[in-house]
């Protein structure tokens, strides 16, 4: 099969389309013929070597797919041969197959674009085990999304719609400024121009006349802890997801003990199997039938054939996109 490998850990030129053997598929997984395959933060982390997959994964790169079955394991039931589905993987998407065990499939809706799909999995399931997971946000809190016009920020805006949450999210231009607006975000920070610190406290405002975000979900890492961290509102949550500002910092204790706040910081790759599974089946039941109705929708800046990953992982690396980069693998994969 044709699949995109990093030759060393570099720069984009480092992906190369390669000749790879069809993976085989253990008794739980079904094989995925790929149509499309999402292009995600961790695969530039990974290719720079900064991120390695969890052991036994494959080294090929790519979190989440769409495509049709081509094979069964002989335990999974539920799903046919010829089904479209999505995929949330710890790995290999950037191929003309995968395998991925059958709990970690997402049924495509009739009628759904196939390219579309590929968008959905990696970030509805991080937005979802993130804010309701782990931060536990109720409707009515305020959520502050940095990088509102990412995968994860144009997912976060329509998920804390369907969720009634109040979201402000932090953008770097106008023009991301006026799709998050358009999208629904509650209020739209520019950090360029604004301290976002001083702009959550004047939006985020409580009942009881206390201000600060409910819960902040994080892509920067060191470089805003303590920011983020004076964003809080008394018995907010902070949850790192990435580290684009860097892995060290400190901080001081006061900050958090006295006003009841909480930092953490998780990965969706990392997790074992069973908890990807578990979450899958959450965004299955909770989200996914508001996919189906078009409540919540993927947002595509970009598709490019898998020759051209390189160019891809430049995208996301120029920071212009507004929502997914997603690579086509078999262009005629959604003509059926």
């Amino acid at each position: 099969m044709r699949a995109i490998t990093i030759s060393s850990p570099g720069e984009p030129e480092v992906l190369q389309l390669t000749d790879e053997p069809t993976p085989d598929i253990a008794a739980d997984e079904v094989l995925i013929r790929v149509h499309a395959a999402g292009v995600n933060r961790a695969d530039l982390l990974q290719r720079r070597g900064f991120y390695d997959p969890p052991p036994g994964a494959t080294l090929i790169p790519g979190l989440e797919v769409s495509g049709t079955i081509e094979k069964l394991g002989a335990e999974v039931t539920g799903w046919t041969v010829g089904d479209r589905v999505a995929a949330l993987l710890s790995g290999g998407g950037y191929a003309e197959f995968v395998p991925v065990p059958a709990g970690q499939l997402l049924p495509v809706p009739e009628g759904f674009d196939l390219t579309e799909a590929a968008a959905l999995p990696e970030v509805l399931s991080t937005v979802w085990s993130n804010i309701v997971g782990r931060a536990r946000i109720e409707a009515g809190e305020w959520l502050l999304v940095h990088g509102g016009g990412s995968g994860i920020g144009t997912a976060a805006i329509q998920i804390a719609n369907h969720l009634g949450v109040k979201i402000a999210v932090t953008v770097g231009s106008e023009r991301k400024a006026e799709f998050c607006r358009e999208l629904g975000a509650d209020a739209v920070i520019n950090y360029r121009d604004e301290d976002f610190v001083e702009r959550v406290h004047e939006i985020c405002t409580h009942e009881d006349g206390s201000t600060g975000a409910d819960v902040i979900l994080d892509i920067i890492g060191a470089k805003y802890l303590e920011r983020n961290i004076k964003a809080l509102a008394t018995d907010g949550r902070l949850v790192i997801i990435g580290m684009q500002g860097g892995t060290k910092t400190e901080i001081n204790l006061g900050w958090l003990m006295q006003p009841r706040k909480s930092v953490s910081a998780t990965t969706l790759r990392a997790r074992p199997k069973e908890q990807k599974i578990a979450i899958v089946s959450e965004v299955s039941e909770r989200l996914w039938p508001a996919v189906t109705a078009g409540d919540i929708r993927p947002i595509i800046h970009e598709t490019l054939p898998i020759a051209e990953a390189a160019q891809a992982h430049q995208a996301l690396e120029d920071g212009a996109n507004i929502g997914k980069v997603l690579l086509i693998v078999d262009p005629d994969g959604d003509r059926a």
